[in-house]
């Protein structure tokens, strides 16, 4: 059962071509919304929180700043409305998923660019 569900997902969802990014980094998502009959890309930049799955239901989670609120939100990699992704820095921490970040705030919230 578990390779009919390999060979489904390999054959009928569309894979993307994304640059690899992990969690620290600093990326900005561009995907596209629908109103009514129109459609515009909408971009949202954050730092990357987690990455969690494999496959089809591999999913992104992003944090940003919104004035002193911080704002989530949730991408799932093969979204047909994801349009492209850039990485804006390479960010280095210990962890592969950084859900203490939320809790820091000013100087302490800053991660380590990575060079290279």
């Amino acid at each position: 059962m578990e390779s009919l569900v390999k060979f489904v997902e390999n054959e009928f969802v569309p894979k993307k071509e994304f640059p690899e990014f992990s969690s620290g980094d600093t990326i900005t998502v561009y995907y596209e919304i629908k109103e009514g009959e129109k459609t515009r890309t909408q971009f949202f930049k954050g730092v990357v929180i987690q990455r969690r799955g494999t496959g089809a239901t591999e999913t992104f989670t992003i944090r940003k700043m919104s004035g002193t609120v911080g704002v989530e939100r949730i991408f799932p990699i093969n979204m047909p409305a994801l349009q492209k992704i850039e990485i804006n820095k390479k960010g280095k921490v210990r962890r592969a998923r950084i859900f203490y970040f939320r809790g820091l705030t000013g100087k302490k919230a800053r991660i380590k660019e990575v060079r290279s």
